[in-house]
């Protein structure tokens, strides 16, 4: 599997063990793949090349994305008392591994232990909508289309932005036009990345505001 694919499906395994084989870790190759194919938390063998692998690649980029930004954001404003965007984007890495673990555990293929392991809370995309009403409170009105700016770490969340609505699309065409949506990723997901993508230009926003750089304002010729 792709090593963000198997962290997740080597977190979700080790759950629920207790401290048996704590210690050893997890193993950075299996050879289980080698042949072009990997496994779904519900055991299903699939080839790499299916769908539900390019949906997980994305969560799984989307993940690095945010920790870039994350990254950028304790460099350049640890100054700026109060500003909540580490400890929030560091939460939202964490969520996107729990996404990826419901993405690998399609509801209508898996145990109900399993999916109940993997279940992806609605109340994730809530906290989302907290922190974006917060945020809103202390940025200027939205009176024009903005370009990606505003320093480095607005422009790393605007790219982080953008890979969001790459894996939402992903995850939603899991889904095809002939199955119950359900039956292949929960709600919950599927809310939680469209939420996400606002959440992201919203910090984007106030990373800008809290570093005090110009957001670049879209000029039509």
């Amino acid at each position: 599997a792709a090593g963000g694919a198997r962290l997740l499906l080597g977190l979700l395994r080790g759950a629920g063990r207790g401290a048996r084989g704590a210690g050893r870790g997890m193993k950075v190759y299996t050879r289980t793949g080698d042949g072009g194919r990997s496994s779904l938390y519900t055991g299903e063998r699939r080839s790499k090349a299916a769908a539900v692998f390019s949906a997980l690649g994305d969560v799984d980029e989307l993940n690095c994305a945010v920790g870039v930004a994350r990254e950028f954001a304790a460099t350049d404003l640890p100054a700026r008392e109060g500003c909540p965007l580490g400890e929030q984007l560091e939460d939202v890495q964490s969520r996107l591994l729990d996404v990826g673990s419901a993405v690998a555990t399609p509801p209508g293929s898996a145990s109900d232990a399993k999916a109940r392991r993997a279940h992806f809370d609605a109340g994730h995309a809530d906290r989302l909508e907290g922190w974006i009403a917060a945020v809103e409170e202390e940025l200027p009105p939205l009176k024009n289309f903005i370009l990606p700016s505003g320093g480095r770490p607005a422009s790393f969340l605007h790219a982080a932005r953008a890979v969001c609505r790459r894996a939402e699309r992903q995850v939603v065409g899991l889904a095809g036009e002939e199955e119950e949506e359900e039956e292949v990723v929960e709600l919950s997901v599927r809310v939680y990345l469209n939420r996400l993508s606002d959440y992201l230009f919203t910090a984007a926003r106030y990373a800008a505001l809290r570093e005090g750089k110009p957001e670049v304002v879209y000029k039509k010729e």
